[in-house]
């Protein structure tokens, strides 16, 4: 705006000398004539003047909020199920407003928006976690109007990437807005804020909600069926924000939790706590039976997994509770019967105490053949570095495929939506300076101090306070960042009646935390989610 500012005075100020030295040689009439004639070419200037450079689009609309910030609109196509559906895309930020509709943020976000699908037709809110990841990982992996094609489970190669029509998008069911949570994305804080005001649990729930809010009144979709779905931490989020907005009157028809977590004990193995070894051991198993280490392969996953919960059920649980007070008998028969499920070494498992924590997993299983496998899915492996350490020391499915990922969305976004390049936009905000995580949480505190990370509570209230709202978990078999077992723990402590507990749906995939990536598991992903969809948007 301040350039804009500059230019108009300019502009004004040419029209008006130009009136003054030619007036006097000029009769009333014509002097009358021409100073209407410099008013219109003063208007049509300063028209011209506002137009933001950069935001044309071969079909676009370039557009800038009397706030001050930038959207860039362009129309596009996806074909799904044989079937063209015309979009309207707008990508860039708009103001956030706090309580009291003070700016607090510009929220970046992309949405896409079916001509003339109107009002009623429902609208999905996605993102995905980190914290602090924008959401371009669903956006290009499953969601949006386009994919990036990568090898799985390998390595991609590098540019060329392939892009492609996304047949397994979910846009011929419901609009889409993709959420880039502040400090990722092309969101930043304005006004008075900071960034630190946005990075923690409640913080982030508060501007996710505001911004939710906001964008419904905008563009006048309060009365349209309304889905959130997350990814990761995101699941975490939307554990918060369904209740948040349901406490402020938005009821949504449903919420898609994608790899999920809501107890954080499951996955960062606190001190004296056997949850997280538990809740990892079935995963441990799944990644076992696909790489091949089990003195016998069971031919059903499915039914192999059964086996493994009744064990950690019945009889690892037990033998962790009694910690040093097993006999040296019974730890060695609890060890043997890891060694069978896990395919690691009983010594191994002795040596560790009977846990065995996800990095360490990572490293040993493949420690024979060099290779480490993958975290966010166990699917994946590569070369290890070091065959004596004791922990993986990165992730090979993250190593795999972010290159493809991060350079794919960005020539998609500037390119193909015509987003200004001269926008950063910040894949995480790991990177920023001072980025740091503030993890207490309303509910958790006991003693004047949080005594939990766990937003498993949020969720319960929203359904007991919304018995019409239902919750649809996709799990992943060989996902290691957010393990299924964990999950099932959570639903199974949330104190829900039997009528509220089954509304929460629970589907598995035999693949990672990013499903998507495996071609059977994405289609299993369209389906599950569209019936969820269609079933509640009557």
């Amino acid at each position: 705006m301040s350039v804009q500012q500059g230019r108009c005075p300019r502009s004004a100020t040419f029209g008006l000398v130009l009136s003054a030295k030619f007036q006097t040689f000029l009769n009333p009439i014509e002097k009358s004539c021409l100073m209407k004639i410099c008013l219109l070419f003063f208007c049509l200037l300063l028209g011209a003047i506002i137009i933001v450079p950069g935001q044309s689009t071969t079909t676009s609309t370039p557009e800038q909020k009397s706030v001050g910030t930038e959207i860039s609109t362009t129309s596009l196509s996806v074909k799904i199920n044989g079937v063209v559906i015309p979009l309207t895309a707008r990508a860039g930020t708009m103001i956030l407003r706090d309580e009291n509709n003070d700016p607090i943020a510009h929220m970046g976000f992309t949405s896409y928006t079916k001509e003339g699908g109107g009002a009623r037709r429902p609208i999905m809110f996605a993102y995905n976690g980190g914290p602090g990841s924008s959401s371009f990982w669903l956006h290009m992996g499953v969601l949006g109007p386009r994919r990036i094609v990568v090898q799985d489970p390998g390595f991609t190669p590098a540019a060329p990437y392939q892009v492609v029509n996304n047949d397994y998008s979910l846009l011929d069911l419901a609009d889409l807005v993709m959420i880039d949570p502040v400090g990722t994305g092309l969101s930043v804080p304005a006004g008075k804020a900071e960034f630190k005001d946005f990075w923690g649990v409640d913080q982030d729930a508060r501007s996710i909600s505001l911004f939710i809010r906001q964008f419904l009144i905008d563009q006048g979709r309060m009365n349209s069926p309304k889905f959130l779905l997350g990814e990761s931490y995101g699941t975490f989020r939307n554990a918060v924000v369904m209740n948040r907005l349901l406490n402020n009157g938005i009821a949504l028809n449903g919420v898609i939790m994608v790899s999920a977590v809501f107890d954080l004990r499951t996955l960062v193995f606190p001190p004296n706590e056997d949850l997280p070894y538990l809740a990892h051991f079935p995963t441990y198993a799944a990644t076992a039976w696909y790489h091949n280490k089990l003195a016998s392969k069971p031919a059903s996953l499915e039914a192999f997994l059964n086996d493994v919960r009744a064990f950690t059920e019945k009889e690892y649980a037990p033998a962790l509770y009694r910690g040093d007070q097993l006999t040296d008998a019974e730890r060695k028969q609890m060890a043997a019967r890891l060694e069978q499920y896990s395919g690691i070494a009983a010594a191994t498992w002795l040596k560790a105490d009977l846990r065995m924590q996800g990095g360490e997993f990572y490293a040993e299983l493949l420690r024979g053949e060099g290779q480490t496998v993958g975290r966010l899915d166990s699917r994946f492996k590569g070369p290890t570095a070091d065959l004596l350490s004791q922990e993986a020391d990165y992730d090979p499915q993250s190593a795999a495929i972010s290159p493809a990922y991060i350079t794919a969305f960005l020539d998609y976004f500037h390119g193909d939506l015509k987003v200004s390049k001269t926008a950063n936009y910040a894949v995480t905000a790991g990177t920023r300076a001072g980025f740091k995580w503030d993890w207490s949480h309303a509910g958790n505190f006991r003693w004047g101090t949080s005594a939990a990370i766990n937003s498993g509570i949020d969720m319960a209230e929203a359904l007991q306070h919304d018995p019409n709202m239902k919750v649809l978990i996709l799990n992943g078999y060989y996902d290691i960042a957010t393990v299924f077992y964990g999950v099932e723990h959570t639903i199974n402590h949330l104190g829900l009646p039997k009528n509220l507990k089954d509304n929460i749906i629970m589907k598995y995939y035999e693949a990672g935390h990013m499903m998507y990536t495996h071609q059977p598991s994405m289609e299993k992903f369209r389906k599950d989610v569209s019936e969820f969809i269609k079933g509640l948007s009557r």
